[in-house]
C-alpha cells in the first residue's frame, strides 16, 4: 500500500497552519497529489430536500448574502492552504471548496483519498462550522485511515517512533494495513498488546507475534510490548507513548452512532480527549 491521494481538512482556525504542514510532509515523502478541503458549513440538504426554495425573491437574496459569506470565508482559508502548499514544495496539489457542513463534507470526499489528515477538538477554540465530535465522526464514516493531529501537539517529527496498539480486532488491523507506509519508514516501532490475557482467543500463544511476522514481511520490524493494566487503557496507552517517545500512536477506534450522538468506546474517547501526539485511527 502506498498513499497517492491525502486529503487535508482545511478552515481559519489558528491549528490549519500546523495540519496543512503534517500532511504536506506525508505527501512529500510519498509522493502524493494533497487535496486542501474547506468546507461551507451549508449542508447539501438544504438543497437537495427543497427545504429551501431559492426562487423566493426574500428567501433567495438571505440565503444568498449567507452562503457568499460563509464561502469566502471557506475560499480564504484555501488561499492559505495553497500558499503553504507551494511554500513547502509539494509538487501536486489542489483546493476543493465542499457545500456541507464539516462532518459530513470531509467524510465524504475522504472516501476518493487514501488517508485524510484532520485536528483534534480544541475546547478553547469554538468553532460554528466544527462540531466537537468531527474527528470521531470522521473516523467512523470516511472509510478510509484519519490522521489526527493533536491541538497541543508534543514535538516535531512524525513516524519516527512509533507505537501500535494491538488487540487483534477488525479497527486495529485495519489501521496497521493503512499505516504501513508510515511503519516502513520508522526508526523504531512498538507494538503493545494490554491485557493479553482477556482475549486469548484473539492473539494466540504469543500476543503480538502474528502481526509482528506480518509486519516483518512488509519489511517493518517491531518490539512487542505486554502490559497489564487495572485502570483505563487509553490511559496507559498514552503514558506508554511518552514514556517511550513515541511520536505516532497508530491504533483502531471504535463505537457506533446512534442518530447524530455518536457512543464511542472507552479508549478511543481518551486517545481523543488526551492525545498529545498525532494518532492514526481506522474503524
Amino acid at each position: 500500500m502506498a498513499y497517492r491521494t491525502i486529503l487535508v481538512h482545511v478552515d481559519v482556525s489558528k491549528h490549519a497552519h500546523a495540519r496543512i504542514r503534517l500532511a504536506a510532509g506525508i505527501a512529500a515523502q510519498e509522493e502524493a497529489h494533497l487535496v486542501g478541503a474547506a468546507t461551507s458549513g451549508v449542508s447539501r440538504y438544504i438543497y437537495q430536500t427543497g427545504l429551501v426554495d431559492e426562487a423566493a425573491p426574500n428567501t433567495a437574496q438571505h440565503l444568498a448574502l449567507h452562503v457568499n459569506a460563509l464561502r469566502e470565508r471557506a475560499q480564504k482559508a484555501l488561499q492559505v492552504f495553497e500558499e503553504q502548499a507551494r511554500g513547502l514544495g509539494v509538487a501536486s496539489y489542489e483546493s476543493a471548496l465542499i457545500d456541507d457542513e464539516a462532518s459530513a463534507g470531509i467524510s465524504l470526499r475522504a472516501r476518493y483519498c487514501d488517508l485524510v489528515v484532520i485536528g483534534q477538538f480544541d475546547p478553547d477554540e469554538l468553532s460554528p462550522l466544527v462540531m466537537p465530535d468531527f474527528p470521531e465522526y470522521v473516523v467512523m464514516n470516511s472509510g478510509h485511515p484519519a490522521l489526527i493531529q493533536p491541538h497541543a501537539r508534543r514535538g516535531d517529527t512524525l513516524g519516527r517512533q512509533i507505537l501500535v496498539a494491538w488487540d487483534a480486532s477488525i479497527g486495529a488491523t485495519r489501521a496497521v494495513v493503512n499505516a504501513l507506509p508510515l511503519l516502513r519508514r520508522a526508526q523504531a516501532v512498538d507494538l503493545v498488546v494490554f491485557n493479553a490475557g482477556a482475549n486469548e482467543g484473539r492473539h494466540g500463544d504469543q500476543p503480538g507475534a502474528d502481526i509482528a511476522l506480518y509486519l516483518a514481511r512488509h519489511g517493518v520490524r517491531v518490539n512487542v510490548i505486554q502490559q497489564s493494566t487495572q485502570g483505563g487503557v487509553g490511559d496507559a496507552l498514552l503514558a506508554l507513548a511518552d514514556g517511550r517517545g513515541s511520536d505516532l500512536l497508530v491504533m483502531g477506534g471504535y463505537g457506533h452512532s446512534r442518530f447524530r450522538e455518536l457512543l464511542l468506546g472507552g479508549v478511543t474517547r481518551t486517545v481523543l480527549q488526551s492525545m498529545t501526539i498525532p494518532v492514526l485511527m481506522s474503524a
